[in-house]
């Protein structure tokens, strides 16, 4: 489990392919690995990887290929930037909100302009997490927790503050960048919970059904 706050930046030094899956390898920064053991999780960009192998410098995660086909991890290249932050303690602060390290898809920078000292970034989201996102509510973006603006169909915007520009790689964002979205877990939760009875109820694609999810 994570908070979505953002704990340091890393570096990508090396994506390998072994025995048909990945081994990322992370050089960690200021991120402070003291307490991390083989075994523990942390979050790369919004996604939950485990460590494999640990030194001063860093550590190494396997990466499936599921996780390289669900996620933009395979964008990484040696020295890409990307987010990090260890799993929660239950003594942890929480400063965002509930996040899995679970990335839901990938959704691309539309547009990006100065708003203040802010940016507003406009992003597209998958046709299929866009009933999960909700105006001022919340969304993890390569691991970040942030507050939606608004929504307008497939598109959503944020603000981001200059605090956030300099703490997690969202300032390296240009346009058609891929990033990793988790939607709030809240909302699937509460999806999956309105089916009721139904939920047990494997999905039969007949006439009833179609109409249901408007085709007539």
């Amino acid at each position: 489990m994570f908070t979505g706050i953002i704990e340091a930046i890393g570096t990508v030094t090396n994506l390998k392919k072994i025995q048909d899956e990945w081994r990322l390898l992370i050089n960690c920064g200021d991120l402070d690995l003291g307490d991390v053991n083989i075994g523990d999780s942390i979050a790369v960009n919004g996604c939950c990887l485990t460590v494999v192998e640990l030194d001063a410098n860093g550590f190494s995660a396997d990466v499936s290929n599921e996780s390289m086909r669900c996620t933009a991890l395979g964008e990484a290249r040696t020295d890409s930037r990307v987010n990090l932050e260890k799993a929660m303690l239950a003594t942890s602060r929480f400063g965002g909100h509930i996040v899995s390290g679970h990335v839901d898809g990938v959704g691309t920078l539309v547009s990006t302009e100065p708003d203040g000292q802010s940016i507003k970034l406009v992003f597209a989201a998958p046709d299929n997490l866009c009933k999960y996102i909700a105006a001022k509510g919340s969304i993890c973006i390569d691991g970040t927790s942030l507050t939606i603006n608004d929504v307008d169909g497939t598109r959503f915007s944020i603000n981001i503050i200059p605090h956030t520009q300099t703490a997690t790689i969202i300032g390296d964002y240009q346009v058609d960048q891929k990033v990793n979205l988790e939607v709030d877990l809240v909302a699937r939760y509460l999806e999956r919970l309105m089916q009721g009875e139904d939920a047990a109820k494997p999905a039969v694609l007949d006439r009833e059904f179609l109409k249901a999810h408007g085709f007539d």
